[in-house]
């Protein structure tokens, strides 16, 4: 039963990279300056499925910054379906946020 403890870390490591998580429980602040240091060309997100688009955004970003990008696209596909999963979880949160706050701008 070894396999157990490293599939939970596997699945930490995962999440702490999730766009969903950096989305929703982070601050609108914090959001744009992870999108302004990966050079994005997004100006906004919407809250409603924000962690996919997140890492839609990154995987635009150029190559070549400071680190998300680059050699790890391949992960960062598994991401996208990952917090698209994560996304449909959230959708009556962030439903909610969406009409309360409207979309992430970033600054």
């Amino acid at each position: 039963m070894t396999f157990k403890p490293v599939v939970w870390c596997v699945l930490v490591l995962t999440l702490g990279g999730c766009g969903t998580v950096k989305t929703v429980f982070n601050s609108d602040a914090q959001v744009s300056a992870a999108l302004k240091k990966e050079s994005t060309y997004c100006d906004s997100v919407p809250r409603v499925y924000s962690g996919a688009v997140f890492d839609l955004c990154v995987l635009h970003a150029p190559a070549n910054t400071t680190g998300m990008g680059g050699g790890l696209i391949p992960l960062l596909f598994v991401d996208v379906v990952a917090s698209a999963l994560a996304d449909t979880l959230a959708l009556p949160y962030t439903i909610y946020r969406q009409s309360r706050d409207g979309s992430l701008l970033l600054h």
